[in-house]
């Protein structure tokens, strides 16, 4: 009977010893993914920062506050005909970014089509890849960093320059309590290209080209990554934009567009914190718990599976015969 139990237990503990690595490095990279149908929103604010007043001579002007809502929504269609030819898991975001000045009014808007693929986070090429209407080609990531990230630079994406450009690892740090990478990137002084939506009726990329004015950015990108998940925790940005030379701006040289420090909103703040939490678990739970838990238990089984085999092996104790008596 010890026997038998012992090569149960060298069975199980064979099994949970082969399924902890097969957990780790073979169902992970397939099971975290992210979902096709995913929806999420951010809304950040650029306090005291600078503004053009299109209706004042064009000129520059302190606010109180500039807003800035983004949205991501997962279009589930466009990702299931893409992945028919892609041959993968594939996630396609609509974005869009919407610039609200103090009065309520839309300063911009530049709308984003995001493919890229759901387990590794890399782009992926497929029509529809556009930006304000523009198609592009991106090369690295753009608002999340693939599972598991590393301590080291990766390409991001620039809608506004619609060219990627490496963004980089600067240390770990804590946020609100969870460990974090942190990665900056500083996007020199570039020509880009003008919103199609312009904040004045009558106004177009178009009428704006033949005055000879153009339009030119610069900005330090910073992003507090949770490294588990790749999902910034936080992100903040010293954004400025300029109007430069042209008929458009009456003889000067240059007229700033906007210039601030665009920082998450607090209330977004805690709830990326709160959901990044709990999502970071998960992934524990995959790549660490489980695994080793497993492992342990391999082990545990292997041991009592040896010490039952030791037991069933030992000779049974024998009652030692009492001599005949001597007779003379």
């Amino acid at each position: 009977m010890r026997r038998k139990t012992s090569l149960v237990l060298l069975a199980l503990a064979v099994f949970f010893a082969a399924l902890s690595p097969l957990l780790r490095w073979y169902a992970f990279p397939r099971l975290a993914k992210i979902p096709a149908n995913q929806y999420q929103d951010m809304v950040l604010e650029a306090k005291d920062a600078t503004l053009i007043d299109y209706n004042d001579g064009m000129k520059a002007k302190k606010v109180p506050k500039v807003t800035i809502v983004q949205t991501l929504k997962g279009n589930v269609e466009a990702s299931e005909k893409i992945e028919q030819t892609a041959g993968k898991d594939v996630v396609v975001w609509d974005g869009l970014s919407y610039v609200v000045g103090p009065d309520g009014k839309m300063v911009s808007k530049i709308p984003e089509r995001y493919i890229f693929d759901a387990h590794t986070q890399e782009p992926v090429h497929a029509t529809g890849e556009s930006v304000d209407g523009d198609p592009v080609k991106r090369v690295g990531i753009e608002f999340k960093w693939p599972f598991l990230t590393e301590k080291r630079d990766y390409q991001y994406f620039d809608a506004q320059a619609r060219t990627s450009a490496p963004i980089h690892y600067k240390g770990t740090r804590t946020f609100r309590g969870v460990d974090v990478y942190y990665f900056e990137q500083t996007v020199p002084w570039t020509k880009v290209p003008f919103p199609k939506t312009m904040p004045v009726q009558g106004i177009t990329p178009q009428s704006l080209a033949k005055t000879g004015t153009t339009r030119w950015y610069t900005t330090v990108r910073k992003f507090w990554v949770e490294p588990l998940t790749g999902a910034p925790v936080y992100g903040e940005e010293l954004h400025k934009e300029e109007l430069r030379g042209g008929t458009l701006l009456g003889g000067r040289d240059k007229v700033t567009v906007f210039a601030g420090d665009v920082k998450m909103r607090e209330d977004y703040i805690r709830h990326t914190v709160d959901l990044v939490k709990s999502n970071r678990t998960l992934v524990l739970l995959m790549t660490s718990y489980l695994p080793w838990g497993f492992l342990v238990l391999g082990l545990l089984l292997l041991a009592l599976s040896l010490w039952l085999e030791a037991r069933s092996r030992r000779p049974a104790a024998t009652k030692a015969e009492e001599p005949e008596p001597v007779t003379a």
